[in-house]
């Protein structure tokens, strides 16, 4: 793995520039309508990482699949670099909680799904090892899902989506599900991809400390329908120390917006 020690974010961010512009959405529920995001109002600059925070249920991970294109707002719309989003398109991925390989492919057939699907397998086959020499899973391409740890599941995801040299990398509680020393060191991982490439990064977390550690930028959510509470730069260097005193006024701050402070 490449060191994060050594690496800031990229002078030269080959990320895409994301514009939420008012948009609310809905469901139908039982013939009734349920707002679910409100005139959300949000900007993503190329190269930027920014996480978003919320109560449970907000509609955080609808707004992530909207900027996936895998669901038009009911209302507003969004743009990647100034076109509007439509549908899914390799230049934005999502990495989900369950890395959702497939069991009866290999490491490296799972992470080939995306250039196989864009007939660009036998001209671009290099790509699989490089994607997977970047989370450090050369050595299992040919091993199978049942053979791999939790870590090194949601490795192989990551490497499914970065194999498509996405401008976004949208993540939805991509680490929810690994036992917490794991979590801590796909954290630094992740972080140290995207200061090496230079992608954009949208993630949903739950972990307040979690979203301080690895975000330029930390937008907090309202109850549903959820709209825009409140915005938070993280203007600390990397890498980042969890002890690290300004990082804990933030923490104190964020809960507080979250309507936890009592319980810190």
């Amino acid at each position: 793995m490449v060191s994060i020690a050594a690496l800031q974010p990229s002078a030269n961010p080959a990320g895409l520039h994301i514009d939420i512009d008012d948009v609310s959405h809905r469901f139908e529920f039982d013939g009734t309508p349920l707002p679910v995001l409100e005139h959300v109002r949000l900007t993503v600059k190329p190269g930027e990482f920014v996480a978003i925070l919320g109560p449970s249920g907000c509609g955080k991970s609808t707004l992530l699949r909207l900027v996936a294109g895998l669901e038009q707002p009911s209302q507003g719309r969004i743009r990647g670099d100034a076109d509007t989003i439509m549908r899914p398109d390799p230049s934005r991925v999502v990495v989900f909680q369950d890395p959702t390989l497939f069991p009866w492919r290999t490491v490296r057939d799972n992470v080939a799904l995306g250039l196989e699907a864009q007939g660009l397998l036998k001209s671009q086959s290099s790509r699989i090892d490089d994607a997977l020499a970047l989370v450090g899973l050369t050595a299992f391409a040919k091993a199978y899902p049942h053979q791999l740890s939790g870590g090194m599941a949601q490795r192989v995801a990551l490497a499914r989506a970065l194999v498509n040299r996405p401008g976004l990398l949208i993540l939805d509680e991509p680490l929810g599900k690994l036992d917490s020393l794991t979590r801590l060191s796909m954290q630094s991982e992740i972080v140290s991809l995207w200061q090496r490439d230079g992608f954009s990064v949208l993630m949903v977390t739950h972990d307040v400390e979690e979203a301080l550690f690895m975000a330029n930028r930390i937008i907090v959510m309202s109850d549903r329908p959820a709209r825009v509470k409140a915005e938070i730069v993280v203007d600390r260097p990397y890498p980042r120390h969890r002890g690290d005193p300004h990082l804990a006024e933030l923490r104190r701050e964020v809960l507080g917006l979250l309507g936890l402070d009592a319980t810190w």
